[in-house]
């Protein structure tokens, strides 16, 4: 199952979730304000980032900018706890998969939400002398 953390007002979230809608790509969205994150949803957020709290934590946020917390220097767990404490210290939306993660909307990346399966039958579809290919040619080059 796909779940996007999100924000209201965020822009790059309302497009996850049109593009997720328009592909009939099933999700959860999680708003980081509404919904208090526990831990090991954050520690799972952490292991599956490739860098850690660069790939979550905007450091331009107005909260680390103003009270010059240093993330670098906490431990896991006082940087899980100041995420609990500070949600919009989040980069959003963040897109999890049980096989990808995602930070941001990239419309060449999120691509890889779209499940194998369906991606296996786009690239065999029709062929250029196909009436539909115009559609289906974009699907696939979208999945690829």
């Amino acid at each position: 199952m796909i779940v996007v953390y999100t924000s209201p007002g965020c822009a790059s979230c309302r497009k996850v979730k049109q593009w997720l809608k328009d592909r009939d790509i099933p999700y959860i969205e999680k708003n980081i304000f509404k919904t208090l994150l526990n831990e090991n949803e954050i520690k799972h957020l952490l292991m599956r980032s490739e860098n850690g709290s660069d790939d979550i934590i905007s450091k331009r946020s107005k909260i680390i900018q103003e009270s010059g917390v240093d993330i670098e220097s906490m431990t896991t767990d006082e940087l899980v706890h100041f995420i609990r404490q500070n949600p919009s210290v989040m980069k959003r939306p963040i897109i999890i998969s049980e096989n990808s993660f995602q930070v941001g909307y990239d419309e060449e990346e999120i691509s890889v939400f779209v499940p194998r399966e369906l991606r296996k039958i786009a690239s065999g579809g029709c062929t250029e002398d196909c009436p539909n290919y115009a559609v289906c040619g974009n699907v696939r080059k979208e999945c690829e």
